[in-house]
């Protein structure tokens, strides 16, 4: 059969490893300037795109979608064509791809660093860019599936598996969360609130993990691992375990994220159980890569690439153990709300998808460039610096995730807590110093992959166009009996549909229960919709960042109800659009602060957190005592809320100001009573309002009969 000669297209994988690494030192930055905050808050500057609740965000999302998004992309682009001896499908729509995607990673960091969030962890971006990212999501779909149609490979490796995989669930997960009501251009709602938010949210939050961080990455490790060794995967029977159990089981497991509260019991045992599920395919899975290494030890030893291979693949199997580990409730009681889980979730962002990263640049560049790797030794210190800055990150955030959840639940022998929280706080600040050296060290092994790379680059010369050949695809009969996973492999669109399927049916039968059975969020009359001055308040809390520092979730432990009040019911958050539960206490729950203390006490902490909390690693936030309050905005608000079911009167957002100013004035005159002169229009006393309110429909809630005798 005569071959076709063809060109492989370099120039779009290099424009993504160009972009990968450039967002990687970037979000690194981000990262290890949001870890000094925690104990040194001065370096906030005081300025508001500055905070730790405006750079965490930020530092995830360029993590994720900037650094190991682009990543992916590179090794996909890269992979695709040679598994498939074809060239891209479009090389318009590679380009397109390309800079519809770094475009919205520039707008998501200008928009998050102004406090333009929707308050939902990792899907923070507003409504113009979630379409954006669905539109290019769609062009890159287009781009692969032309890719895989026009192939000259009859079968799809497993690699390619994952890749499709990773395509249909993200756009599944991405539109689900993503439904939203618009109220300006850089503003909108959650469509769903309180428990039904919060499902949704870590049924995408949980799953952005599986199939943004997991299952792209997969297929990247199942051709670069076996290709940089040399040898052939261990088992092509394991890797169809590893694939069809790893994403039909992923998908049920994110209500593991909200163990103790008020979701209900059932669906928190569905997350229980899937999760401890997912260990057997997610070891398959790296016993598979490691395996594939058996009889090629010397080699690991000499090549970088193999070295941070198998420390990536071993990060991965620790990942998905301890993760069903910590969906244990006896665990999970212990880990929630504390660095324990921060520790966990870097083993996989570090380890797993740092060092994946670091591997396939390493792997790819001197291919594309037509050269050796300019320094193996450097490579090689680069692999050493980053796995003792892993190290130096996670077991001191290991010890203050322990030591914190410790000292929370100590009690003394007459019945009081032993601890305050600034004890707590005091006592982890040491781990603290260290994590941000370990993530120093990470950094500045990074930095030295820079400058290899560029040598590399300089030393070699660009193959734009790699020429290639095979022999196009011809459709055989088949006779006699074939393996059944054999006919999947040649037919792309089945794979696809299947895949949906599976993904689809876990969150299906998770989302739709919560949201039609009415006994899964009962309703209590005392809770009632917040003003107008204690909605701007909200919004205001929630764009600088509370929410990633506070938790509003009191779980049913004498420790917690003790400290912080009663424990939250279903049916407190039927008007919270997004939910404010949290996932980490790096301050206290704010779950029933209102009315606790005086309006004066926010005041000053808000000004300045160490003047009435002596210790705290609280930034300032100066500016909301000297920006006017944006009341043209609220009957906007007011009339989406409407939209939403909340039930205020028809015509209220015409009128919704005149309180607002009300609320606002009665809270002006209580400060000036404290001796505290600040005009009526200020943001802090909105914030104030809000805070005020937390908690204070169930305090206001009549007593059953009984408990009032």
């Amino acid at each position: 059969m005569q071959v076709e000669k063809f060109y492989y297209d370099n120039k779009i994988v290099k424009a993504f490893g160009i972009a990968t690494i450039i967002f990687g030192i970037v979000g690194m930055l981000a990262g290890l300037w949001a870890a000094i905050q925690i104990y040194y808050p001065a370096i906030s500057l005081n300025l508001a795109p500055t905070t730790f609740g405006r750079l965490r965000p930020l530092h995830t999302n360029a993590i994720i979608f900037a650094f190991v998004g682009n990543a992916s992309f590179a090794g996909i682009y890269y992979s695709l064509q040679r598994l498939l001896k074809a060239r891209m499908f479009s090389d318009k729509l590679s380009w397109i791809h390309f800079w519809g995607w770094q475009l919205i990673i520039a707008a998501a960091a200008i928009t998050l660093l102004l406090g333009m969030t929707t308050g939902k962890e990792y899907a923070e971006l507003e409504w113009p860019i979630d379409i954006a990212i669905t539109l290019i999501w769609v062009v890159f779909g287009i781009n692969m599936f032309g890719t895989i149609l026009k192939r000259r490979e009859k079968h799809l490796y497993v690699a390619i598996w994952f890749y499709i995989a990773t395509w249909v669930t993200v756009a599944m997960l991405h539109i689900v969360n993503s439904i939203e009501i618009p109220v300006s251009l850089f503003k909108s709602y959650s469509w769903y609130a309180g428990v039904q938010d919060a499902l949704v949210q870590w049924w995408y939050g949980h799953n952005a993990v599986a199939f943004f961080l997991t299952t792209p990455v997969l297929g990247l490790m199942y051709y670069f691992l076996p290709k940089a060794a040399n040898r052939p995967v261990y088992s092509y029977r394991l890797s169809i375990i590893h694939f069809w159990a790893l994403i039909f089981i992923y998908i049920w497991a994110g209500p593991h994220h909200l163990l103790y509260t008020a979701l209900p019991d059932w669906a928190q045992s569905l997350g229980t159980v899937f999760s401890l599920m997912l260990i057997a395919p997610s070891w398959g899975g790296m016993l598979n890569g490691l395996f594939t290494l058996r009889g090629a030890w010397d080699k690991v030893r000499e090549d970088p690439v193999l070295k941070f291979m198998v420390v990536a693949v071993t990060c991965y199997g620790m990942s998905t153990l301890e993760g069903p580990l910590l969906s244990l409730k006896n665990v999970n009681a212990i880990s929630h709300f504390s660095d324990w889980t921060i520790a966990h979730v870097h083993i996989g962002g570090l380890g797993w998808n740092g060092f994946i990263a670091f591997a396939i640049l390493y792997y790819m560049i001197p291919k594309m460039w037509g050269t050796n790797l300019y320094s193996k030794k450097l490579a090689t210190n680069h692999f050493w610096l980053g796995t003792i800055g892993i190290i130096l990150y996670a077991v001191p955030l290991y010890w203050a995730g322990f030591e914190q959840s410790i000292m929370w639940k100590q009690f003394e022998p007459d019945g009081r807590l032993k601890f305050e929280f600034m004890q707590t706080v005091a006592n982890i600040k040491p781990m603290y110093w260290a994590r941000s050296v370990g993530g120093g060290l990470y950094l500045v092994g990074a930095l030295m992959m820079v400058y290899n790379i560029w040598k590399t680059v300089a030393q070699g010369k660009f193959i734009a166009n790699e020429e290639a050949e095979a022999a196009p695809l011809v459709k055989e009969a088949h006779h006699g009996k074939e393996y059944w996973h054999r006919i999947i492999e040649r037919k792309p669109v089945t794979m696809l549909v299947l895949s949906l399927i599976l993904v689809a049916i876990g969150g299906l039968v998770q989302i739709i229960p919560t949201f039609l059975v009415k006994s899964n969020v009962p309703t209590i009359a005392s809770v009632k919709p917040y003003t107008p001055l204690e909605l701007q308040g909200r919004d205001i809390y929630i764009r600088e960042g509370c929410y990633v520092c506070h938790s509003q979730m009191i779980r049913p432990f004498r420790d917690e109800v003790k400290r912080y009040g009663e424990y939250s019911k279903a049916g407190e958050f039927v008007y919270d659009h997004p939910f404010q539960w949290g996932s980490k206490r790096t301050g206290p729950d704010l779950a029933r602060e209102g009315g606790v203390r005086p309006d004066s006490w926010h005041f000053n902490h808000m000004y300045d957190p160490r003047s009435t909390t002596p210790g705290s690693i609280m930034p300032r936030y100066i500016w909301l005592f000297k920006r006017t309050l944006d009341v043209s905005s609220t009957p906007a608000k007011i009339r989406a809320m409407r939209t939403l079911g909340v039930p205020y009167e028809k015509g209220y957002d015409q009128v919704a100001n005149a309180d607002l100013a009300k609320q606002a004035e009665g809270i002006a005159a209580s400060l000036k009573k404290d001796g505290i002169e600040i005009p009526a229009d200020r943001e802090i006393l909105a914030l104030i309002a809000y805070l005020q309110r937390l908690g204070r429909d169930i305090k206001n809630e009549p007593k059953p009969i009984a408990e009032t005798k």
